[in-house]
């Protein structure tokens, strides 16, 4: 979990996850809006690979009737 802390005093507001939030500093009155930087990828299928030097080399066969 992450710390939440006031943008102006940086007093310890919260501590956890978020997308979106709004929240009011009770030391010095600042509202604090913060959002995610950027969140979690979902893991979809099969990794890509970016470097194939490590696995079976991949040959393509020509259609019928071509050389």
């Amino acid at each position: 979990m992450k710390e939440i802390r006031c943008g102006n005093c940086r007093r310890k507001l919260a501590e956890g996850e978020y997308l979106r939030l709004s929240i009011k500093c009770p030391r010095c009155g600042t509202l604090n809006y913060l959002s995610a930087e950027s969140t979690e990828p979902e893991r979809r299928g099969a990794p890509i690979f970016l470097n194939r030097s490590n696995h079976a080399s991949h040959q393509t066969k020509p259609a019928p009737g071509q050389s």
